[in-house]
């Protein structure tokens, strides 16, 4: 299935990785939003529920291992193309809180470049605001990170 003017929505998993009031960010490589930071994530596998496609995308994206906390919550990525106003790209996108569990984290697959920050200054990142709402939801609901 293409990602790219797809025939129907693309499953992706968003996961805020917690480590007390830090949260793990990657630089995205590729489109959608390249160049942009955003959570570590990516497509669900056939036949692997929404959690192993969290743990699996972190560590291929970060090397980082992680264990999931549960669902934040589920959000739309709809992008239109604004002249004929076709849809370019719609992800179904279900965001996960998982805690940091072992791991340096280092800038691999998918993403350009990773960083570690705490929730008072995810500004300094230009994040789109779903994702900063989603971050700091996932900090209210885990305000230890465990």
């Amino acid at each position: 299935m293409n990602r790219e003017y797809p025939e129907r929505p693309t499953i992706g998993v968003g996961v805020v990785v917690l480590r007390a009031r830090e949260t793990l960010l990657v630089r995205r490589s590729k489109p959608p939003r390249q160049g942009q930071w955003s959570l570590p994530g990516g497509l669900q596998e056939l036949g692997e529920t929404v959690f192993e496609a969290a743990s699996r995308e972190v560590a291929e994206e970060t090397g980082v291992a992680v264990r999931a906390l549960g669902l934040i919550d589920v959000i739309d990525l709809i992008e239109r193309v604004p002249q004929s106003q076709s849809v370019r790209y719609h992800y179904t996108l279900v965001d996960v809180a998982a805690c940091w569990e072992s791991g340096e984290a280092k800038a691999a697959t998918d993403a350009a470049d990773v960083a570690w920050t705490d929730v008072d200054n995810l500004d300094r990142f230009q994040l789109w605001s779903e994702t900063v709402r989603i971050i700091k939801l996932a900090h209210q609901k885990w305000p230890t990170g465990r």
